[in-house]
C-alpha cells in the first residue's frame, strides 16, 4: 500500500492576507502546507480521505488520473470544500463518484451542494454516489477500512484504520475503547495543530501522548498550523520514531 500526503496543513491559525510570517516566507517546500488529505493506493484501489478546498490542485499536482472514491472524516469545509471538482472524474470515468460518509455529513453535503441533489439537474454538475457508513468495517473495492470514532471538541468525527495504518485528523479526544482499535500499528498519522492548547485539536504534546500510549512503529503528524513553526525547527523536538509529515511525502507499507 502507498500513502501520499496531499496536504498536511489547516485553515486553523493560518494567516490568509498579506502574511509575512517566517513560515510563509520559508524557502523549505515542507513548510508549504495545503489542507489535510491523503491518497491511498492499495492494489487496484485508489481513493482519498477528505477533499478540501485544495482538492483540484492536489489532484493535478500528483497527476491522479483515476479516483475510485472519497472517504470523509467529517463535514467541515476544509475537508469537503473541493467536492464540486469531482465533476472531472465523473466525465473521465463516466460514473458518479462514490462518497463514503456518515449520515450527518451527508446532510451537510446536501446543504452545501444542494444543486447536486436537486430533482431538476443542471447539465454538467458533479455526481455523487453517497454510501453511508457508521463505525462498522466497510470496503472501498477490496480495501477494508475500520472507522475510529474520535471527537473534534463536541463534534463526532471519524478516523480510519487500513490494515496496520491509521489516519486520525481534527480530533482532540479518543476514548479507551476506540484507542484499542489502534493497537499494533506500523504507522499512525495524527493531527497536531500547534504547541499551545486548542479547544478542538490535539496539541503537539497531546499528540505525542497518544503516540506514546499506542506505541506504533512510526508516527507522522499532520493538520499542522503555521503556529507550530518551521518544519526544520520543530522536527528536532520530536522523538526518534515520530516525524512531521509534509505535502508530497510518500509512505510504502
Amino acid at each position: 500500500m502507498q500513502v501520499t500526503f496531499l496536504g498536511t496543513g489547516t485553515s486553523q491559525g493560518v494567516p490568509v492576507i498579506a502574511c509575512n510570517c517566517e513560515v510563509c516566507l520559508s524557502n523549505d517546500p515542507r513548510d508549504k502546507r495545503l489542507r489535510s488529505s491523503v491518497l491511498i493506493e492499495n492494489g487496484a484501489d485508489i481513493f482519498v480521505i477528505d477533499a478540501g478546498p485544495d482538492f483540484r490542485q492536489q489532484m493535478l499536482k500528483h497527476q491522479v488520473k483515476r479516483l475510485d472514491a472519497i472517504v470523509l472524516t467529517h463535514e467541515h469545509k476544509d475537508h469537503t470544500g473541493g467536492m464540486d471538482d469531482v465533476r472531472a472524474y465523473n466525465y473521465l470515468q463516466k460514473s458518479p463518484m462514490p462518497v463514503y460518509c456518515e449520515p450527518r455529513v451527508f446532510d451537510s453535503l446536501k446543504k452545501e451542494y444542494h444543486y447536486v441533489f436537486d430533482k431538476i439537474r443542471y447539465p454538467g454538475i458533479p455526481e455523487f454516489d453517497i454510501r453511508l457508513i457508521d463505525e462498522k468495517l466497510f470496503y472501498v473495492g477490496k480495501t477494508p477500512i475500520l472507522p475510529i470514532r474520535a471527537y473534534h471538541h463536541r463534534l463526532p468525527v471519524l478516523g480510519f484504520r487500513i490494515n496496520k495504518f491509521a489516519y486520525i485528523t481534527d480530533a482532540n479526544y479518543i476514548s479507551e475503547q476506540e484507542m484499542s482499535k489502534l493497537e499494533n500499528l506500523d504507522v499512525l498519522v495524527i493531527n497536531a495543530l500547534r504547541k499551545e492548547k486548542h479547544i478542538s485539536h490535539f496539541t503537539l504534546s497531546e499528540a505525542l501522548e497518544v503516540i506514546q500510549t499506542l506505541k506504533p512503529q512510526k508516527a507522522y503528524l499532520t493538520h499542522i498550523s503555521h503556529l507550530m513553526g518551521k518544519y526544520a525547527e520543530f522536527s528536532k523536538e520530536l522523538p526518534e520514531n515520530v516525524f512531521s509529515a509534509y505535502d508530497g511525502l510518500k509512505l510504502m507499507l
